[in-house]
């Protein structure tokens, strides 16, 4: 069979070229998604499924890796040149962030349907199993002794959907922007400490056991019963909330450096499949799917809900009037709850 040292060569040769592009493969089809502190169990499950459906179609492997925090904190983090291919936000201020940077497409809500939003939520109350402070609906949330736990919106999209919600609240009932912003001061007077992103607010409010209200998305009683176990919290649908759009991107300045535009893409894409759909349903988040949303009805309690752009025309004018320093949410936060 010839010169037993040139087999061996050989062999040793194979082995390295299958290493090579073994790890040539893996550096192609690996993916970062960059994404908010509370879609974790959801990601989770849904790349399970991604992997999948990618395997079935295409015959290649895929990784799908994740990071999680506060929606805000992430963008600047990819910003800054976390190398993410995709990013799923939880508002759209982030992700009009990246876009003012370059970092992603500036007709980013263009490229997908829905405004490149394939899912949405709104903001509830969580209150401890049996309700015992009697919190039904936003007016109780300033009444003297009641601890309101929610994110900083400075940091996390949660928290900015749940100050634009409370302030929406009060235009809803009637209530002048004067009224709204009295409103929102006593609110926050009611808050003990500002959590970072939604998983801090959750383990505030259940690790910690501070506070007697959490607000935070429809989404996290599910997170919630799964983590801690059912019968932790009562989920409380106030009168009226917000809806919360949650978009996504494919981050141009990383796929175009590694090639893989056309698998951010499809992964992406999938999110609007049926299956996506399904899945997005059973973590409580709602589909843009009306037969899926149909059919998750006893999940999704029916809701009067006001669009960010009824009362402050878009994400971006809150952000500059409410959010940027010197902001309102500014003027009327101190610290400490004093």
């Amino acid at each position: 069979m010839g010169d037993p040292t040139m087999q061996l060569r050989l062999r040793s040769l194979l082995a390295t070229l299958a290493l090579a592009a073994s790890a040539a493969a893996s550096a192609q089809t690996s993916l970062l998604n960059v994404s908010y502190d509370v879609a974790r169990e959801f990601y989770k499950d849904y790349n399970a499924a991604f992997v999948a459906h990618y395997k079935k179609t295409t015959g290649q492997d895929i990784k799908i890796d994740m990071s999680h925090a506060g929606s805000s904190a992430q963008a600047r983090a990819v910003n800054d040149g976390l190398a993410a291919d995709v990013v799923t936000m939880n508002t759209t201020t982030d992700i009009e962030f990246l876009a003012g940077n370059g970092v992603v497409a500036k007709d980013w809500a263009k490229r997908f349907p829905h405004d490149a939003a394939p899912t949405a939520s709104t903001m509830l109350f969580l209150v401890r199993n049996g309700n015992p402070k009697g919190i039904k609906d936003w007016e109780d949330l300033i009444k003297p002794g009641i601890q309101v736990i929610v994110v900083n919106p400075k940091t996390g999209g949660n928290g900015r959907y749940a100050y634009l919600a409370a302030w929406g609240a009060i235009r809803e009932k009637g209530g002048t922007e004067a009224q709204a912003a009295e409103f929102v001061s006593k609110l926050y007077k009611n808050v003990p400490v500002l959590a970072k992103g939604g998983r801090d607010a959750t383990a505030t409010f259940l690790q910690r056991n501070i506070g007697d209200v959490l607000i935070t998305f429809e989404s996290e009683v599910v997170s919630i019963d799964r983590e801690f176990g059912a019968g932790r919290v009562d989920a409380i649908y106030p009168s009226v909330s917000i809806v919360a759009e949650n978009p996504v991107a494919v981050v141009e300045r990383t796929v175009a450096k590694k090639g893989n535009a056309a698998v951010a893409k499809a992964y992406l894409d999938y999110l609007y499949s049926d299956e996506g759909q399904e899945i997005a349903a059973k973590h409580a988040i709602r589909p843009r799917n009306e037969a899926i949303l149909k059919k998750y009805a006893a999940t999704f309690k029916p809701i009067k809900q006001f669009t960010v752009a009824k009362y402050f025309g878009s994400l971006s004018e809150a952000q500059k009037v409410h959010f940027n320093d010197g902001g309102q949410f500014d003027k009327l936060y101190t610290p400490g709850g004093r």
